[in-house]
């Protein structure tokens, strides 16, 4: 076995729009766009993905789809079809786990691939990349961008510079010379606040850090700032993750137009406590923290959330709490553009063994 380990970062590109290219040969080398209907700039909702040909116009993911629609009113705007790009996540994670028995799964279109047992050398990892990049175009129409480097914060930023449909390597050697002249909000941890701090104290480069002035700033910023040294120094040891057990789950709701009626919010809170409740019982957990997401109609946003003693899964215990919450917080002058609530501070669901914080009413009982 190696005494540096190899380890790829995959990230399909475009992942969304790519695939309704490849299934729509009209499609290719147009703007495509996939999410909420944009109605002529005054559609709601965001971007849930847009292909390389959109984002020349400044189009990107998570944007208000109207602002989309005013970027590039030409391109094509589909709805998404996620059971078709569930399908091909499913085909590209399967590939993976041929290649290496060792995946971590971050999202539907990307994963951290241990390749240490499965090749010779650095120049053979490489090599691999390349080959794993013609499997999946071959089986899946699809291409992809590969980082390769001995841990994973390193390989994921490597990826990214060779979008898309490359491969980047960063060898044991250069990591240095490599991270050094990165800009310092690509160190993971490093925020938009971390990283106007940063600035503010004339660090801009990841190099910076390892300067006695960069090193004295880290040690007042505590755990944080050690975090920050090791990457900076390119020090990751960290184990891929093969089994992992979602950290929150939530759900929002755009309304069509923005609205103040009571009964509708309420509504629409318990609806999504509902779908989170489900979301909950498929993984089999609870949770002790419920988060309201509040957006009023200027695009202004804030979030409250509610620690519970006794850890909550039940449609009625979540929506519960979301109410309570939104009736402390809500603007009443202002009306509403998006609702969202989910659950976070996860564990195993013991609802057997100890006494819900409401009672479970059946949902067609519930009225706020």
């Amino acid at each position: 076995m190696l005494s540096e380990r190899i380890i790829f970062h995959v990230d399909m590109d475009a992942f969304y729009t790519s695939i309704e290219q490849r299934d729509d040969p009209s499609l290719r080398g147009r703007p495509v766009i996939v999410g909420s209907d944009p109605q002529h700039g005054r559609g709601r909702g965001v971007v849930a993905a847009c292909s390389y040909e959109a984002r020349r116009f400044g189009v990107h993911s998570a944007q208000p789809i109207s602002q989309a629609w005013r970027c590039c009113p030409e391109a094509v705007f589909l709805r998404p079809s996620m059971e078709k790009y569930k399908e091909n996540s499913r085909l590209i994670l399967a590939i993976f786990r041929d290649v290496s028995p060792v995946v971590e799964q971050l999202s539907i279109d990307e994963a951290f691939l241990d390749m240490s047992v499965q090749v010779t050398d650095f120049d053979d990892g490489i090599r691999s990349a390349y080959m794993l990049k013609r499997r999946i175009r071959r089986e899946a129409g699809l291409t992809a961008s590969v980082g390769v480097a001995p841990h994973k914060f390193l390989a994921k930023i490597a990826s990214d510079l060779r979008k898309p449909n490359g491969v980047y390597a960063v060898r044991p050697g250069n990591i240095k010379s490599f991270l050094d002249p990165l800009p310092i909000g690509r160190l993971w941890g490093v925020g938009p606040k971390t990283e106007m701090r940063l600035k503010k104290k004339g660090i801009e480069k990841v190099g910076q850090l390892s300067t006695s002035e960069g090193q004295e700033i880290l040690k007042q910023m505590g755990r944080h700032g050690e975090h920050l040294a090791r990457l900076a120094l390119g020090i990751d040891n960290r184990p891929l993750v093969t089994h992992r057990k979602p950290k929150s789950i939530g759900h929002e709701h755009t309304f069509k137009t923005d609205i103040s009626d009571r009964t509708i919010l309420l509504q629409t809170l318990y609806k999504l406590g509902l779908k989170v409740s489900r979301r909950m019982d498929r993984h089999g957990v609870e949770g002790h923290t419920v988060c309201l997401k509040l957006r009023y109609e200027d695009f202004t946003t804030f979030t409250r959330q509610s620690r519970i003693r006794i850890p909550v899964n039940s449609a009625a215990e979540i929506g519960g709490v979301a109410r309570e919450l939104f009736l402390a917080n809500w603007d009443r002058e202002k009306k509403i553009r998006l609702l969202g609530v989910s659950v976070s501070s996860l564990t195993e669901d013991s609802s057997d063994t100890g006494l819900p914080l409401f009672p479970r009413p059946d949902p067609g009982d519930l009225v706020f």
